[in-house]
């Protein structure tokens, strides 16, 4: 029994703003019916005994002490910017908004 159909991709197609053809519509109908199985099938094997996992090799974060350093000298930084204006880097403007 087919669950996603071509009614369902246009539907779906519609909500996300993207215009499918015929021929999109007829293929994305196959493919997603085919993933919905897939999930299907692995939610009957998987009962409520098999813990629920995102990944299958644990994870953890590595952090390193946020030390201050050295930083870069301002005039040095500047010197090397096509074009500063008070001490800040001047590119174009690009929103056509009053500076």
């Amino acid at each position: 029994m087919s669950t996603i159909d071509s009614a369902e991709v246009l539907r779906l197609a519609a909500l996300a703003r993207i215009d499918l053809s015929e021929a999109e519509v007829t293929r994305l109908a196959g493919e997603l019916d085919v993933i919905v199985q897939a999930v299907a099938t692995v939610s009957e094997v998987a009962g409520p005994d098999v813990p629920a996992t995102s990944h299958p090799i644990p994870l953890s974060n590595v952090f390193r002490e946020d030390v201050p350093g050295a930083t870069l000298d301002r005039e040095a930084i500047m010197s090397q910017a096509p074009e500063a204006l008070d001490d800040k880097f001047a590119v174009p403007q690009i929103l056509g908004e009053e500076a």
